[in-house]
């Protein structure tokens, strides 16, 4: 008696991701003016009356798709091994794991770059932004402080103002791949990004070291 209603659900759960995924793709690529409902109906292989019926018009479908950026690469955080008894070998695997995504899902990215050119309105406007992002403060918190007890990190770091420069150095050369390889014949292959993650690592990590002299 149970079992059909169990199915449903699944099937449910399982439109309204593929929904979310071909709005992401959908929306990175032509942009929230650009973009059309029935190309996302299309990608996804379901009706644009079932896309209305799950989300509403294009403007909640957006808001939607982008929220769904956020979840992703807070999902994907949450799931690290980050040892906070280690702090150095945790912030190399957030840099890490935050240049592989930049590069593996570059919707990520372009979706992000259209709402800044829309002024950040929609992100604005979504009532549990700051609670998305808590997981990845909270885990740097602890990172950052166990890493100023240990005698290794500086104790006056601010855990979003750091993960600003984490991002910052992952983001330019994902972002920029294409004009760089051109402007300056740079490989932009897999160990070049690798490479350059472990760099931005060294980077990070030389910032937040207490100097000893």
């Amino acid at each position: 008696m149970t079992k059909p209603p169990v199915r449903r659900r699944r099937n449910a759960e399982r439109t309204r991701e593929e929904i979310l995924q071909a709005a992401l793709e959908e929306f990175s690529s032509m942009g929230h003016s650009g973009a059309r409902v029935d190309r996302i109906a299309a990608r996804a292989g379901v009706s644009k009356p079932m896309i209305y019926d799950y989300f509403g018009d294009k403007d909640a479908i957006y808001a939607a798709a982008l929220r769904e950026a956020y979840v992703q690469i807070r999902r994907g955080e949450e799931q690290l091994a980050l040892d906070p008894d280690d702090p150095r070998e945790a912030v190399r695997e957030l840099v890490r794991f935050t240049m592989d995504h930049f590069r593996r899902k570059p919707w990520f990215i372009r979706i992000l770059n259209s709402e800044n050119l829309m002024g950040g309105q929609t992100v604005a406007r979504m009532h549990d932004a700051a609670e998305i992002q808590s997981v990845l403060v909270k885990r740097l918190t602890r990172i950052l402080a166990q890493g100023a007890e240990q005698g290794v990190f500086r104790p006056d770091v601010d855990p979003a103002e750091f993960y600003v420069s984490v991002a910052s150095l992952c983001y330019f050369p994902i972002s920029n791949m294409h004009t760089l390889r051109v402007v300056f014949d740079l490989p932009l292959d897999d160990p070049w990004i690798e490479r350059r993650a472990e760099e931005a690592s060294d980077m990070l990590l030389a910032w937040l070291t207490i100097k000893t002299d």
